[in-house]
């Protein structure tokens, strides 16, 4: 059950993160699994914290279904980093998946915006 205090990370639901992972490599380019998981992190405005397995078993997810791709490289810091990229059918996907979020956060909006028997 989500923690409904104000000063708690959010539980992200099944399938977000695999949709904010493609709209970060969507927007920011290649990067690395650390660098996906901060900049969400960021966006997010802290809201989110995102560990390193989860993001290591979405990123492994979104390659296996050839929505993103990866390629070994050199990080900032000079160590062996895994970069990863969206794909055509990874922005495809996005496509798809964002189209979908918005339309479930519209209706959210206007069943959560119900007013009381009544009040009407």
């Amino acid at each position: 059950m989500p923690d409904s205090r104000p000063d708690s990370k959010l539980d992200l639901l099944q399938g977000t993160l695999e949709l904010m992972v493609l709209q970060t490599l969507a927007t920011m380019g290649s990067l690395h699994g650390y660098g996906i998981a901060r900049r969400i992190e960021q966006v997010s405005g802290d809201e989110v914290l995102i560990n390193q397995g989860t993001i290591y078993a979405s990123l492994v997810r979104l390659q296996q279904r050839g929505w993103i791709s990866a390629v070994w490289g050199t990080s900032d810091n000079n160590r062996k980093a895994k970069y990863y990229a969206i794909t055509a059918e990874g922005l495809g996907q996005l496509a798809k998946d964002s189209a979908y979020w918005l339309r479930l956060a519209s209706v959210m909006e206007r069943v959560l915006a119900m007013p009381k028997e009544g009040d009407v």
